[in-house]
């Protein structure tokens, strides 16, 4: 990124990242998340609930033992808040939803959140989610 000396909570540019849906690279998803919330002045523990967050609803979409495809993700850093949207191809069948246990654990690490078909594309679903600062 080309503004690497700017102040903590400024914004900056979108960071898209696409990686393999499988597990083993859900940690570069995390380290991304957890990089741009450190920039933002997130706190330590709002860092470790984002890092948490988001390791829930990439699993959520790709499984434990993963899936073909890529998995798409959108980091959007706005002032102290962080927005992060996942998807991936999938079709009527694996359309991903979450358990009450993930819902819980999700409302208490993050302000918002919503997994699903993503609106408007066809054959995608995914994973939104925003975290805020303080």
């Amino acid at each position: 990124m080309s503004d690497g000396g700017s102040p903590p909570g400024s914004k900056i540019p979108e960071v898209h990242l696409a990686l393999p849906a499988t597990p083993e690279f859900v940690r570069v998803a995390r380290v991304t998340a957890t990089g741009l919330a450190s920039r933002a002045g997130f706190s330590i523990d709002e860092v470790e609930d984002l890092r948490l967050a988001i390791d829930e609803l990439c699993f959520t979409l790709i499984g434990s033992k993963g899936r073909e495809g890529r998995l798409e993700l959108q980091y959007r850093l706005d002032g102290s808040a962080l927005e992060i949207r996942g998807s991936l191809d999938c079709v009527d069948t694996d359309v991903p939803h979450l358990s009450d246990w993930s819902n819980k654990i999700l409302d208490a690490l993050v302000d918002e959140h919503e997994v699903g078909r993503t609106p408007g594309a066809s054959g995608e679903c995914g994973f939104r989610m925003l975290k805020r600062a303080g």
